[in-house]
């Protein structure tokens, strides 16, 4: 399934699927198009930003995020898991992803076979897979009965005890506790 998830993203499609937290609605991050198409499907309010799930530090390079030492190693004691770290992002190229906040939330997921599609689609948004205002997905059932045919693909990956990711800043080297 994997193979087929991996041609799927990388040609714009969205999908649900098990994250290392809770069911994700994902599709690629560096799709405009495809990230516009979440918000769509979702009713996703439009100055929310999305967490973008990488497969490593080294990723958030690619959105024009600068890191010190300082910073790789915060970031080493969260990652992988479920910690979501907001980074400055001003680039107006990714406005669609930072919606005027100029931050991005990224996360490496602790779930490697996730991590292994990440590093053949690049890096993927990932809101958790439920219409704005309603709870999470607890399984792809309730996935389904949320999105029926909307999205390009499901994979079942059980029903998740966990819970969605806390989120945090680093605001000149303080961690900011955003959602616990």
């Amino acid at each position: 399934m994997d193979e087929k998830i991996i041609k799927i993203l990388k040609k714009g499609g969205v999908g649900v699927l098990l994250t290392d937290t809770l069911y994700g609605m994902v599709s690629a991050a560096e799709n405009k198009k495809a990230v516009e198409r979440i918000y769509n499907i979702k009713g996703r309010n439009e100055k929310k930003p999305l967490i973008i799930l990488i497969s490593n530090v080294s990723d958030v390079e690619r959105f024009g995020v600068n890191l010190d030492e300082e910073a790789r190693e915060l970031l080493g004691k969260f990652w992988p898991g479920a910690v979501s770290v907001i980074l400055p992002c001003g680039l107006k190229k990714f406005e669609y992803l930072h919606r005027g906040t100029k931050t991005l939330a990224f996360r490496i997921p602790n779930k490697k076979s996730l991590i292994d599609i990440i590093k053949k689609t690049g890096s993927l948004v990932a809101p958790s897979a439920n219409p704005e205002g309603l709870p999470p997905a607890k399984n792809i059932t309730e996935a389904k009965r949320y999105f029926g045919d909307t999205v390009d693909f499901y994979q079942s990956g059980g029903n998740p005890k966990t819970k969605p990711s806390t989120i945090v800043s680093i605001i000149k080297g303080e961690v900011v506790i955003i959602r616990k």
